[in-house]
């Protein structure tokens, strides 16, 4: 299921009710079970029988898992505090009650399609305590570090094997054959497992901030609701672990209706009209005629009409993507937590590098923490260590590339990272040597807007 405008309206009346009647400490319990909710709710139903309940499962067994492994002395035989206990009680029941849909007639279902027998659900839930349990327990000699960079490795392998079409496609003719379905009919789009990416980079970030000990120490039902929390579970942003818990923390002291915030509901509704103003009428508007493909690239036949419309493609990205931005912030205030920013008027900075700096900034964020300072560091570390040219060179064409990747592994992809990639890292010597001149082209953008817009492409 996307985003559409009856969801949307679903997503705003619950938070409505939320506000008005949830007492303080029945907010976090109701954040986490709505995102449980959710993360069935939303995902597309796809053709491979079972899968849309396996995957968002999967989903909630990762994040478990995740958890499990990141607490502080996770290693060490402790028991879980009561909070955690409940957390998992209510986690486990949700997913069962979700599987009693199963006898519901298709109209009043709340996930996509038929799910599994209850009994094999309650089944598989147990098996997955069991193991995640006993993977506890065998890695208890093991040292935490590497424990959590066999985390990182894992999800990063499940990631590119999402994002590989040829790879994606042999899975879903594996799966097919298992459900007994049609395995000529595979297709890579049969494993469109909603909300992964985004998932992926909040338990890499949970997990590689313990390895250099700046997680903070999160309960189970913190950490859960971080990771799948549903304004931006679909679209982003990318929020950080410790910022989110300090809002989550504070929602018992919420007062009904925002009371202690007069400003919070005028603004998120306001932040919320203007996403739909973006994604519903501007982005779906430009989508008619500006979309970029075959049949409307075959009926221009001139170049200023190519050039409209891939500009008009580009606006319509951006309206896309920072409408959805919109509605999740929007969304997110009226459930007392403020997401980050996102996108800052992009198209209208006057390089590159402020282009990436008003992008997609959680993303970026995100690649400059886990990807562009590490491996900086590590080829500073190197003997003999590389020049510093070499070291930007190559630590923003890797940051590049891993971003493009994200988008999908293939080589149009790879490509739009290393053109990215060189052009941040050329803009960065050319205006290092040419400061004085730069500044003064700085004055006037408009010079530079068009070339950042097709340098997006």
């Amino acid at each position: 299921m996307n985003l559409d405008l009856l969801t949307i309206a679903i997503l705003a009346a619950a938070a409505l009710l939320y506000l008005a009647l949830l007492p303080g400490r029945a907010r976090g319990w109701a954040l986490l079970a709505g995102s449980v909710v959710a993360i069935y709710w939303l995902q597309p139903a796809l053709p491979i029988r079972f899968s849309d309940f396996i995957l968002p499962t999967t989903t909630l067994g990762l994040t478990l898992l995740s958890w499990y492994l990141t607490r502080p002395g996770s290693l060490q035989p402790t028991r879980l505090t009561r909070d955690d206990r409940l957390t998992l009680l209510v986690i486990a029941g949700l997913v069962l009650l979700l599987s009693l849909n199963r006898f519901l007639p298709a109209d009043y279902r709340l996930t996509p399609s038929r799910p599994p027998s209850p009994l094999l659900v309650a089944l598989a839930l147990l098996a997955g305590g069991a193991l995640i349990a006993g993977l506890g327990r065998l890695l208890q000699k093991r040292r935490q570090w590497w424990v959590l960079t066999g985390l990182i490795t894992l999800i990063a392998a499940l990631f590119i094997l999402l994002k590989t079409e040829p790879l994606a496609t042999l899975v879903s003719g594996w799966w097919r054959g298992l459900t007994g379905q049609d395995t000529s009919l595979a297709r890579a789009i049969d494993l469109n497992w909603l909300g992964f990416s985004y998932v992926a980079f909040r338990l890499i970030h949970t997990a590689r901030d313990r390895q250099t000990g700046l997680l903070p120490e999160l309960s189970l039902r913190e950490y859960v609701t971080y990771v799948i929390f549903f304004p931006s579970f679909v679209a982003g942003p990318i929020d950080r672990a410790e910022r989110f818990v300090g809002d989550f923390r504070a929602l018992p002291a919420m007062e009904r209706w925002g009371g202690g915030d007069p400003g919070r509901v005028p603004l998120a509704a306001s932040r919320i009209t203007l996403g739909l103003f973006k994604k519903f009428v501007i982005a779906d508007t430009l989508a008619q005629g500006m979309a970029l493909n075959a049949t409307n690239v075959s009926q221009v036949t001139n170049t200023p009409g190519l050039w409209l419309l891939l500009y008009g493609y580009a606006l319509r990205l951006y309206f896309d993507f920072s409408g959805y931005t919109d509605i999740a912030i929007g969304l997110g205030l009226l459930f007392g937590i403020k997401l980050p920013e996102n996108f800052n008027r992009p198209y209208l900075r006057s390089n590159i590098t402020k282009f990436w700096q008003s992008w997609h900034i959680t993303l970026s964020d995100w690649a400059r923490f886990y990807v562009f300072s590490p491996l900086s560091r590590s080829l500073l570390r190197r003997q003999p260590r590389p020049s510093p040219t070499l070291i930007v060179l190559a630590s923003q064409v890797a940051t590049m590339v891993v971003i493009g990747l994200w988008h999908g592994v293939s080589w149009h992809f790879l490509l739009w990272g290393l053109w990215h990639g060189l052009a941040l890292f050329a803009h960065k010597q050319w205006s290092d040597r040419t400061r004085k001149w730069y500044r003064g082209l700085k004055q006037k953008p408009r010079q530079m807007q068009a070339w950042t817009l097709f340098t997006w492409f």
